[in-house]
């Protein structure tokens, strides 16, 4: 079994040790005492990031899915031709210095768009001062991919009065991770901690499916298993690989299915997660599945992410590998 000494001499950053106060970073973070803005007459919003700060404009996407509020997630340089009067831009880069996510701003700036940028310093800060930008500065705590929830909850907190969001749900989503935390937290390392039940089952290539309403999930987990654990990994709406991806279980290899269940999903959902399941069992394909909380979606996104995004952490000491650093990373953007 894991142990804190194997954590350690790996781990050498201890990205863990941050995970492990995941809630208390949250509810600190909604707790702020972040001025808060009112844009009036908004029916469009863009959220431009990258990486774990794209990961966020996924979230809030999810969440507003089901509003009357029209949400486009821009990963890339431009924002879209639609942006207009109605239309607030929300630009986050936890560094301050993706250069993705600079040159959407500095063209949103030059539209006549409403305009909030948020990081924890660097260029995009003084971008912001020079030119007179609605910014909030959020502290980055060991990596961008680990100061998740708190990006995630100080905007929340900030956009209070623009996203049609209950406080309650934003609440009782963060006592969820409270009581997720005592089951895969570094303090729980025995059979019983689902987070390192999957790390020690992974021992190929992740094929992640996932219902549409859980997909930032999804590609979150995608994202950690590539940058914390250096794995290679798929993933597959769970409906459209019905008609493609499941094809290629018909030759053997060393992928390896994880399915991400919600707690609520749609009937016909439901319906063909038992299909697929059956037909793993069937051809003995050994697969794992990870369920959602019960709540709101919120509640269930960020309950999924903190259950996996620990795994791969936990799948990353395992084989001998520090989560932390991303030299490829650094190649790219050195070249960029």
């Amino acid at each position: 079994m894991l142990n804190h000494n194997t954590l350690n001499k790996y781990d050498v950053s201890g990205m863990y040790k941050v995970y492990d106060t995941w809630p208390k970073i949250a509810r600190d973070s909604y707790l702020s005492p972040q001025e808060l803005i009112d844009f009036d007459n908004i029916d469009h919003i863009v959220f431009a990031g990258m990486g774990g700060s794209g990961a966020i404009g996924d979230i809030l996407s999810a969440i507003l899915s089901k509003t009357n509020i029209h949400v486009a997630v821009v990963k890339g340089y431009h924002p879209p031709n639609t942006v207009d009067s109605k239309t607030l831009v929300v630009t986050t880069s936890i560094s301050g210095n993706t250069a993705e996510t600079l040159s959407v701003l500095d063209t949103a700036r030059k539209t006549k768009c409403r305009l909030i940028a948020f990081s924890s310093g660097g260029k995009m800060q003084e971008y912001c001062v020079r030119y007179k930008v609605e910014y909030r500065k959020i502290p980055k705590i060991h990596s961008p991919r680990a100061s998740f929830p708190g990006f995630l909850y100080s905007i929340l907190k900030v956009l209070g009065h623009i996203l049609p969001v209950k406080e309650k749900d934003i609440l009782d989503s963060i006592t969820d991770l409270e009581k997720t935390s005592k089951m895969i937290s570094s303090e729980n390392l025995d059979k019983d901690n689902p987070s390192l039940k999957l790390a020690e089952w992974i021992s190929g290539i992740p094929d992640i499916y996932y219902p549409f309403g859980l997909q930032a999930a999804a590609v979150r987990f995608k994202n950690s298993l590539q940058e914390n654990a250096k794995r290679h990994v798929m993933i597959e709406d769970v409906i459209e690989a019905g008609h493609n991806d499941i094809v290629a279980w018909e030759k053997k290899d060393r992928v390896q299915p994880i399915l991400i269940e919600g707690n609520d999903d749609y009937i016909k959902t439901k319906q063909r997660w038992e299909i697929l399941k059956k037909y793993f069992k069937t051809n003995k394909i050994d697969y794992r599945e990870v369920h959602s909380v019960k709540g709101s979606i919120i509640s269930k996104l960020i309950n999924l992410i903190y259950v996996l995004d620990y795994s791969t952490i936990y799948l990353a000491v395992l084989t001998k590998t520090d989560p932390s650093p991303t030299k490829s990373i650094d190649f790219i953007k050195k070249l960029s």
